[in-house]
């Protein structure tokens, strides 16, 4: 596994497993079996449904506690400092832990900045070991963080080939904000064996299309969370550290990119 370094000092590997839509005991047993391959961060959300779940599925692992990664966001519904406070303990309880390793404001709010206040409490109590956002986009990031105290450790945003957001994460490490990409292989939306380029990059490293896709952004220094169901899967999405793509290669990738989102609901913000 590599890892980044947040702003925080803290590490975070650069590839962890999503939890959108995963449910009950499937999720127990997807997350439980994602860290006995080797993932140690694992992303969820209030949001989601399903921490409890998740924090069933970390107990069963039987990995120490301090070798993972737990994320989890907060959102509209605790749209006001004193929910927010509220919703951490709730978070903290559902995932049955001390203390949650990054902690985020789901999508922008109006009330953003108060709700984050509670974050920023979480953080210096120890509660919280870096906090930040996600679904900022370049006027969100710049206009929230004239207004916060702690810079955020990591803005998640949707980031694939065909959204590669290379001006943002310019912006955001600029500032020093990670910037970590959900639905990095595009929920199944982008037929990635029909990529030639994908394809013809695989071949020379023996890997699939989506394990190209996941080297590419982490060479960018972008944490992934792929979502998958299927063991092969989730022991693919993890296994791309043993090879590295060269100039050319990130730049044929590159030009795959359509600079628009797949998702309209974002559009919203």
């Amino acid at each position: 596994m590599e890892y980044i370094i947040l702003n925080t000092g803290n590490k975070m590997p650069l590839v962890g497993l999503g939890t959108w839509n995963l449910r009950g005991k499937e999720c127990v047993k997807i997350v439980s079996l994602a860290i006995q391959h080797g993932y140690r961060l694992i992303d969820t959300a209030q949001m989601y449904g399903n921490e409890k779940e998740v924090g069933q599925g970390i107990l069963n692992s039987g990995i120490n506690r301090n070798e993972l990664f737990i994320t989890t966001k907060i959102y509209r519904i605790s749209n006001s400092y004193e929910k927010a406070k509220i919703a951490i303990e709730e978070s903290l309880k559902n995932l049955q832990l001390d203390y949650i390793d990054l902690l985020l404001l789901h999508e922008p709010y109006s009330q953003g900045p108060q709700m984050y206040h509670a974050l920023e409490e979480a953080y210096f109590s120890g509660k919280v070991k870096a906090i930040g956002i996600s679904n900022y986009d370049e006027n969100w990031y710049q206009t929230f963080i004239r207004n916060c105290k702690v810079i955020p450790a990591v803005n998640q945003v949707e980031n694939h080939i065909y959204y590669q957001k290379w001006k943002l994460h310019e912006l955001l490490t600029k500032n020093g904000t990670a910037m970590q990409a959900w639905s990095p292989l595009a929920q199944g939306m982008i037929k990635l064996s029909d990529q030639d380029v994908l394809k013809k990059i695989g071949k020379k490293y023996n890997k699939t299309p989506a394990q190209i896709v996941l080297r590419f952004l982490t060479q960018r220094r972008i944490s992934v969370i792929p979502k998958s169901k299927h063991e092969i899967r989730l022991i693919e999405n993890i296994d791309i550290f043993d090879f590295k793509l060269d100039d050319e290669e990130i730049k044929q990738i590159r030009q795959l990119d359509k600079n628009d989102t797949l998702f309209t609901w974002t559009k919203r913000f």
